[in-house]
């Protein structure tokens, strides 16, 4: 299986947010057919996740997992899990042939999901970022993790979604903190709410392809964060995170599959 680090950028995502292995099977198959080149599974969703369930899933096709949990039901109920909890089914994914795992930035400390925790002494850790870490007992927490991942054959996406707005300066020093960690990935996802944010975040893309060695994918959300979804990857963001077919438990601000892959096959023939 080809490690995810090394599809050809931008990897078109199929994310699966379902309640059961069959349900999660079927959706997986309905984006190989519709041009995925992974699969995001969403462990928190599934009512079971022990290694045989995963081990179905990640069986039913040849398209590469990466396994995330966001502590989440399928629903958006709050899961309730304990970052031991939530780093042990990541171990089981591995465990049942997944390609990957996302580790998110605030791993092991969860207090730093909401709000940031550390010494304010960066440029990115202003405006109160989510899921900045500068901790480093809880970074080398992290980065045994990371090899312990390695280790077992598999590779780490690790992801920060600070929720801000944050101009390129902050976003690339950002990514190249993280990428001491040792990822195979990085993903950053900020915040646009007006056009010159969302200008801000597309200079970024370029500049982050630039500055940073490790596949990077980065979007913001917010009202003008749409059009960074999917230009983003077009100049050179690794991944695009898409649905096939949208229901009551999707990512409503995620990209349409089939739509993505006929505009960006279409926009990297300008780029």
């Amino acid at each position: 299986m080809k490690k995810l680090s090394e599809i050809s950028a931008p990897a078109i995502a199929g994310v699966i947010r379902e309640k059961n292995a069959a349900a999660a099977i079927a959706e997986i198959k309905n984006c190989m057919y519709d041009g995925a080149d992974m699969i995001d599974l969403h462990l928190s969703c599934l009512e079971a996740n022990d290694v045989d369930t995963l081990r179905r899933i990640v069986d039913s096709s040849k398209l590469p997992i990466l396994a995330l949990n966001y502590n989440k039901t399928v629903d958006w109920n709050n899961a309730n899990l304990s970052e031991e909890e939530r780093v042990e089914s990541f171990l089981r994914a591995v465990e049942a042939g997944a390609a990957g795992v996302d580790m998110q930035g605030y791993t092991f400390h969860a207090p730093s999901k909401n709000e940031f925790c550390g010494e304010d002494k960066y440029s990115f850790t202003k405006g109160n970022p989510k899921e900045v870490v500068t901790d480093e007992v809880i970074i080398s927490k992290q980065c045994e993790f990371i090899e312990t991942v390695h280790s077992k054959g598999a590779e780490v996406l690790l992801s920060c979604h600070p929720g801000i707005a944050m101009n390129s300066t902050q976003v690339v020093e950002l990514a190249l903190f993280l990428e001491k960690r040792n990822p195979d990935i990085i993903k950053i996802v900020t915040s646009a709410t007006n056009e010159d944010e969302m200008l801000e975040a597309i200079k970024t893309m370029l500049l982050l392809k630039k500055e940073v060695k490790t596949p990077v994918s980065y979007h913001a959300n917010g009202k003008f964060g749409g059009l960074t979804r999917i230009l983003n990857p077009a100049l050179g963001g690794q991944i695009a995170f898409c649905v096939d077919r949208f229901s009551e438990s999707s990512t409503l601000e995620q990209l349409d599959l089939k739509t993505t892959k006929v505009v960006i096959d279409n926009l990297q023939k300008f780029i």
